[in-house]
């Protein structure tokens, strides 16, 4: 005779493989676009540190999996934004994502791959921020977007030029000319070349134009607080 007890344990163990059966397909993709991504950074140039590369790749993928969670991210992105925007969440925007992901990759003090920040359809409802990784003295357009935002946190990546959803025109077959473009203030913010200069910590949801002599002063989207900028995290 079945107990309660019993019909209690069934139905954890049914929720427990339900959750496997949803978690472990994300597993094996992330694992599969790991090594396809440490391939694509170790083929930048020939003087990328194949460590260097497997740790970018590794990162940005728990990262952006960890916002996922810390986002409390729900439905889509779009979705997520307009939390944000009444709100309802603290963070979620492109850029907020953006920032935590390059403040992880920041730590892995890289030596052979060089961070950058861009920035599609500047200061337009579509405006979208990255980060774009890229060997030693290599063109920003060279390089490889790492996106957290664009799939709620699975990790997109591909080439800047490859990037068909971000085209300066739209068509089919693709023009192959992207909107992309460097955002120098934070990518400096990244590479950490003047430490004497605030930190973007915490964003808010303005939209202005940047000063291009005050990193203090972000892109568009973005609006670093003085008193945030000043604060230890």
């Amino acid at each position: 005779m079945e107990t309660s007890g019993n019909r209690l344990m069934i139905r954890r163990l049914f929720f427990i493989f339900a959750l496997l059966l949803l978690v472990s397909p994300a597993k094996a993709g992330d694992e599969r676009s790991i090594k396809d991504l440490t391939k694509a950074l170790a083929a930048l140039g020939r003087d990328v540190d194949p460590a260097e590369a497997q740790a970018v790749s590794a990162t940005a993928h728990t990262t952006a999996r960890q916002l996922k969670r810390d986002y409390r991210v729900v439905l889509n992105p779009e979705f997520t934004v307009f939390l944000v925007n009444i709100g309802m969440r603290k963070r979620g925007w492109c850029g907020h994502w953006s920032q935590d992901i390059g403040a992880r990759l920041k730590e892995l003090k890289l030596k052979t791959l060089v961070l950058h920040w861009g920035v599609a359809f500047d200061k337009t409802s579509s405006e979208n921020n990255c980060i774009v990784v890229t060997a030693r003295n290599q063109r920003f357009e060279d390089g490889i977007i790492i996106d957290g935002w664009r799939r709620a946190g699975r990790l997109f990546w591909c080439p800047v030029i490859k990037d068909n959803e971000y085209e300066v025109e739209q068509h089919y077959g693709h023009s192959g000319i992207t909107t992309w473009k460097e955002n120098m203030q934070w990518s400096a913010w990244l590479q950490d070349q003047d430490d004497t200069e605030a930190k973007p910590k915490e964003a808010t949801a303005s939209r202005r134009a940047a000063s291009p002599a005050d990193l203090a002063d972000p892109p568009s989207e973005l609006q670093v607080r003085d008193l945030d900028a000043r604060a230890p995290r």
